[in-house]
C-alpha cells in the first residue's frame, strides 16, 4: 500500500501543495512548450494557429509537469489523473463555446486558466487528507 502523500496537516500544507502544483504547471508549460516550438522550428514547421491546438498543447504541457511533481511527492495515480483532468476538462468544455461563437479564439486560453485554477482547488478539496488539509469532520 502506498504511503500517504500529505506532508503535514492543516491549511498551510494544503495551500503550499496548491502553490507547488501551480509552479509545476508553469515549469511544464515553459519546458515542454519551448521543446515543442524548438522541434517545430528545426523541422521548418509553424505552430498551428488554431486556438484549440494551443489550448490542448498548453494543458498537456502543464499536466506533464504536474504528473512529475505529484509522483515525486508520493501521490497515487488516481489523485494524479484527477489533477490532469482539471487541466484538460476546461479546454474540452470551452471548445463548443468557441465553435459556436460564444467566446472568441483569443479568449480561450485566458478562460481555460480561469476555470482550471479553481477546478484544481476543488480536486484537492475532494482529497483533503492526501493534500494535507484539515481532516473532514
Amino acid at each position: 500500500m502506498r504511503a500517504r502523500a500529505a506532508h503535514g496537516h492543516g491549511w498551510w500544507p494544503f495551500f503550499r501543495h496548491y502553490l507547488e502544483m501551480i509552479a509545476a504547471m508553469f515549469v511544464g508549460m515553459a519546458v515542454l512548450g519551448a521543446a515543442v516550438r524548438a522541434g517545430l522550428a528545426l523541422t521548418g514547421l509553424e505552430f498551428p494557429a488554431r486556438p484549440e491546438v494551443a489550448a490542448l498543447e498548453m494543458a498537456v504541457d502543464m499536466s506533464a509537469g504536474m504528473i512529475v511533481w505529484m509522483r515525486y511527492r508520493g501521490h497515487g495515480w488516481a489523485a494524479t489523473l484527477e489533477m490532469v483532468g482539471s487541466m484538460i476538462v476546461p479546454a474540452l468544455v470551452l471548445f463548443p463555446m468557441l465553435w459556436t461563437g460564444v467566446i472568441p479564439g483569443d479568449a480561450l486560453l485566458m478562460l481555460e486558466h480561469v476555470v482550471m485554477l479553481p477546478l484544481m482547488l476543488l480536486v484537492m478539496l475532494r482529497r483533503r487528507d492526501e493534500y494535507g488539509g484539515p481532516a473532514r469532520v
